[in-house]
């Protein structure tokens, strides 16, 4: 009952003119921001920042946060539309997205994200708002073996990712492990796979670098290859009757917009974690537990729901730890973080003690935010299906000059731009050769996260690499991992043997 009254007395503080204001405002800025690619909440957040000193501190973070909120809804559209994640935390919204998208079904695709995206917002608001304490104390108790055992967990579910090619998916797997160590050593500081000793790689390859270059580069010019002859994209329309029967499709995605939902939220709340690592986990968990797994990267519904779902409740996970904890959860409660100490706010257990008020009009805000979210979306709707009824001669250089644009935002370096081009190029050959894309992009996604945690938990251990079975956290998650990488091994050599013992019996 403790927790309504502060959450009632939240709302009279969300539902104040000007909060409320800027809470709409927000929304529709971080919309765009995260339908641009290249730009994303990061940025925007960290553009805006200046701005927010107009406003009580209060005022201030509800927009912020607003802003936030908006961009993790919008980094859906570009994804589908383009086939451009505006986003890291949207990439795997592109693995299903963007087909539908081409089949006609963009409309289903932008309905099934925002209304996942509402559903897991919703999701993650409820857990943040009876259990935030209780939440911020198990994510304390995850060290860096837990963290490499969470990491092993989600490489398990890439083997299912790639089909049933598992030499071209550990191949996959193993480019992006590559791409991914470029740069620094993080123990000794000493340069690494430095290509050519070129300067650009000594701070890496940039995700955004290769996912844009991929499925952006990479997608414009297979795409130019099959609509030789056909340059409309799509002839996708919003009507009554096609939006009541996506309705009732995504009715039957209840279940996996849940397991998106909490499992976004509970790897949101994890230090270093995030969204993306969330959202790339629920969808390889949903095309490991769905009945019709060969339909996952050629249009599935569930494949929209499940990444949306989770990053939207990982985006306010993410922002547990950085209220009860002080540690920010992901890059952009990192600059959250700042501008709370900025304005006086001493982020940690006590805050829920000392500034209710702005705890949980913050919290109450984050209700407000998902619902204006998803209205402004879902009005849009019809103005992003504008872009697909463009010829694709048209279209094209819009593309690519957002690719360019996309490309040079995160570290404004020259070197990325002739890197994404290059990329491009390989991620259309891939495509050729039917290589998977998904593993090697996924594996430069968490490589940089799982790497430290292993070898930082082995220096804690001396090198013993039962510290990650003997733990009580890590130890079943190890485990589940374990079983989860080698089960599509099993099942391959189960289908090798009956296929030869009928072929015998023939």
């Amino acid at each position: 009952m403790e927790i309504l009254g502060h959450l009632l007395d939240g709302f009279l503080v969300a539902f104040e003119p000007l909060n409320l204001l800027l809470v709409v405002i927000g929304v529709a800025v971080g919309l765009f921001i995260g339908a641009m690619p290249g730009l994303g909440s990061v940025n925007g957040v960290a553009i805006l920042l200046p701005m927010t000193f107009l406003v009580p501190p209060t005022s201030a973070v509800i927009f912020l946060a607003a802003i936030y909120y908006g961009a993790m809804y919008g980094g859906a559209i570009s994804s589908i539309m383009l086939g451009i994640p505006g986003a890291s935390t949207a990439v795997a919204t592109t693995f299903d997205g963007r087909p539908m998208a081409l089949k006609g079904l963009a409309d289903k695709a932008l309905i099934a994200a925002a209304l996942a995206s509402f559903f897991g917002g919703t999701i993650s608001i409820l857990l943040f708002t009876g259990f935030a304490p209780a939440l911020a104390h198990v994510a304390l108790d995850f060290g860096d073996p837990e963290i490499f055992a969470l990491m092993l967990l989600a490489f398990a579910t890439f083997v299912g990712l790639g089909g049933d090619d598992i030499p071209k998916t550990i191949f996959s797997i193993c480019i992006g492990l590559v791409f991914s160590s470029v740069g620094m050593d993080i123990i000794s500081g000493e340069p690494r796979l430095v290509f050519f000793d070129i300067i650009g790689f000594m701070h890496g390859i940039n995700f955004l670098v290769l996912a844009i270059g991929i499925y952006g580069i990479g997608e414009m010019m297979w795409t130019i290859e099959v609509t030789r002859g056909n340059p409309k994209m799509s002839e996708a329309v919003v009507t009554v009757e096609r939006t009541v029967s996506a309705l009732r499709e995504l009715l039957s995605t209840w279940k996996t917009a849940l397991m998106g939902s909490v499992l976004g939220f509970f790897v949101g709340i994890l230090p270093a974690a995030g969204a993306t690592p969330g959202s790339l986990m629920a969808y390889g968990v949903a095309k490991m537990t769905s009945r019709k797994p060969e339909e996952f990267g050629k249009g599935e519904v569930a494949g929209v729901v499940a990444p949306e779902a989770a990053n939207n409740a990982a985006s306010t996970g993410a922002m547990l730890p950085m209220l009860t904890l002080g540690i920010p959860g992901s890059p952009t409660t990192a600059i959250l973080l700042g501008g709370m100490v900025i304005w006086g706010l001493t982020p940690g257990p006590r805050l829920f003690l000392d500034e209710t008020e702005f705890v949980w009009g913050l919290t109450a805000s984050l209700y407000a935010a998902n619902l204006f979210a998803v209205v402004i979306n879902i009005c849009f709707i019809p103005v992003f299906l504008w872009m697909l009824k463009m010829p694709f001669t048209v279209l094209a250089p819009i593309i690519f000059v957002l690719c360019l644009v996309g490309g040079y935002a995160p570290t404004q370096d020259m070197h990325d731009i002739w890197l994404m081009l290059g990329f491009g190029v390989g991620g259309y050959l891939l495509r050729k050769l039917d290589y998977p894309l998904a593993p090697a992009v996924l594996a430069i996604v968490l490589g940089p996260i799982a790497e430290p945690a292993l070898r930082q938990s082995l220096m804690i251990s001396n090198g013993d690499f039962s510290i990650f079975v003997t733990r009580p956290i890590s130890g079943p998650i190890t485990i589940i991992a374990i079983i989860l990488i080698f089960l599509p091994v099993f099942q391959f050599i189960r289908k090798r043997s009956k296929k030869n013992a009928e072929a015998g019996s023939i």
